[in-house]
């Protein structure tokens, strides 16, 4: 099983490239860019992802974001992903990134995005691996803010492909950012909301995202099968949900195998994806033979788990037709 997993093409749709920052990397380019760390080793920033909920993790995962600071560290950082990913056998992704965990720093939008560009280039010409860009705005910073930087990226709308939102859920629900999800959708881009698992008011929340917003996807949305009514919408609007066991393990001490298959039974596009993984130790083969252990999927589930990653991925038709059909040729 673990050999069929390694194999089969992958697509991820729900990856933080800021996630992706490894500890030997880190220590890298704060040597490089003369950042002191409070730690001693990789193993010791290691040993400190003591994560027991969203806030405690993000607590960590923005000072990690420090040694961030020119175009090469954003290059770096977005070809190892994309170099693992592809020794995973995944051969499409949409990653995020978080332009205002960066320029809150002091580093300029077109340092962030222009280094995460040229490494998606070079990598879709010499690994193979194909990707799209997807802004995400911090749900936990002002609507003034998440506009002033749509409007940022503005002049490389060529390079985006939608907009999220993410980081902190509590007292900030969808609705809050309303007005530029409606101008992001206005010139052309895809729009998809985090909805954590067990958040305040995630019901409400889920509700406001299909309702409210009009999202094309939802990031996480485990909570959405304690309503009938929205797994209902959910199916009739073919809304894809992208799951993160692993990360998942961290808030509820399960990686949701069972909801994960309930979400198969009621005819919902839920896929496997690995979030933050250089955080949770665990990219997208650890994801799916973890998941795959804890709920005995079958080879044919996990292959309906990714042909639904490749269905609601945000490419032409045509290409989707091709990855799935090299998927449905995979023994």
């Amino acid at each position: 099983m673990q050999a069929f997993i390694e194999g089969m093409p992958k697509a991820e749709l729900h990856v933080h490239i800021e996630g992706t920052l490894e500890p030997e990397l880190s220590f890298a380019l704060a040597e490089k860019n003369g950042i002191e760390l409070p730690f001693d080793s990789p193993e010791a920033l290691i040993a400190a992802y003591d994560f027991h909920d969203l806030p405690s993790f993000l607590t960590i995962y923005y000072a990690g974001m420090s040694v961030l600071i020119d175009e090469s560290d954003f290059y770096k950082l977005t070809w190892d992903y994309l170099e693992k990913a592809a020794s995973q056998n995944v051969v499409y992704t949409e990653i995020f990134f978080d332009p205002q965990g960066h320029t809150s720093r002091g580093v300029a939008f077109e340092t962030v995005i222009t280094g995460i560009r040229k490494a998606q280039v070079d990598a879709e010409q010499k690994l193979g691996i194909r990707s799209q860009l997807i802004m995400c705005f911090l749900r936990d910073m002002s609507a003034e803010s998440a506009m002033e930087h749509l409007q940022m990226a503005k002049p490389y709308l060529g390079w985006l492909v939608g907009v999220g939102l993410d980081s902190d859920e509590y007292n900030n629900p969808p609705v809050k950012f309303k007005d530029v999800f409606a101008l992001a959708k206005q010139w052309g881009l895809k729009l998809t909301m985090h909805c954590d698992v067990n958040q305040k008011n995630t019901l409400d929340h889920i509700r406001q995202v299909i309702e409210v917003i009009g999202v094309d996807r939802i990031d996480h949305g485990v909570n959405s099968l304690e309503s009938d009514e929205l797994c209902e919408l959910i199916v009739e609007k073919q809304l894809g949900l992208t799951v993160c066991p692993v990360s998942n393990r961290f808030v509820v001490q399960s990686l949701t195998a069972n909801e994960i298959r309930t979400m198969l039974d009621k005819g919902m596009l839920a896929t496997i994806n690995s979030d933050d993984p250089a955080y949770f130790r665990a990219y997208m083969n650890e994801n799916l033979i973890e998941l795959q252990q804890e709920g005995e999927f079958s080879q044919s589930e996990l292959k309906t788990l990714m042909a639904n990653a490749f269905k609601v991925t945000w490419l032409p038709e045509e290409d989707k037709a091709a990855y799935l059909t090299k998927l449905d040729a995979y023994q």
